[in-house]
């Protein structure tokens, strides 16, 4: 367990703000969410650091930035009710969602990612949060629709499945393309889906199909 984080989670916050977060809540839950429970303990050290990192079987915990951008931009667009995240990965990301959406779904398939997932969230006592193991670019429709979506893997193509389920209004965050990445926001408007380019980025890709 890494000691006395506080101190480098507040520097971690400091340095989001600097570069363009401004949602105070954002800030504060990226403050006290421990990252260093949702890496390995050989990468601890590195928790808190604005960086990416690897959590096993070819998947990464997502840049601080990254996440505090991606859910910011959901709350800027009113979102505050019912998420639906694809690509659990180790939890981080959803465990910021848990505290500060309502309703939290989030789909994995990767098994024993999702498995770890959930212990860290239990961990932490949030239990807002529905997990399922399967498909991502499927979604999760039985469930939907969805004020918000947020994709936390690179599709080569925008979904169509998880457009279909965006409630009227409502937003999703993506990461768009191969070689090249775009953040990407999708706001729907009936039969319509808005299309708002935002900065390049880099994520793994969003591979269809799930494993045990």
């Amino acid at each position: 367990m890494l000691k006395n984080y506080k101190r480098s989670a507040e520097a971690l916050v400091a340095t989001l703000s600097r570069n363009g977060i401004r949602d105070p809540e954002v800030l504060n839950c990226l403050e006290i969410t421990p990252r260093h429970l949702f890496v390995d303990a050989v990468l601890q050290h590195k928790s808190y650091e604005n960086t990416a990192l690897p959590i096993g079987q070819g998947q990464t915990i997502s840049q601080p930035l990254v996440v505090a951008r991606m859910t910011e931009l959901l709350r800027q667009a009113g979102v505050r009710k019912k998420v639906l995240e694809v690509g659990t990965g180790s939890g981080y990301q959803t465990a910021v969602l848990a505290q500060l959406f309502d309703e939290v779904y989030s789909v994995e398939r990767i098994k024993a990612l999702q498995w770890q997932a959930k212990r860290r969230l239990h961990m932490l006592d949030l239990y807002n949060v529905a997990m399922k193991h399967g498909d991502g670019w499927q979604g999760w429709a039985s469930k939907g629709p969805y004020d918000g979506i947020i994709v936390t893997a690179a599709a080569a193509q925008v979904p169509q499945a998880l457009l279909e389920q965006l409630s009227e209004g409502g937003v999703m965050v993506i990461p768009v393309g191969e070689q090249y990445q775009v953040l990407t926001v999708y706001q729907r408007k009936g039969q319509q889906f808005i299309e708002n380019k935002l900065a390049e980025v880099r994520f793994v890709p969003l591979i269809p199909g799930a494993l045990s």
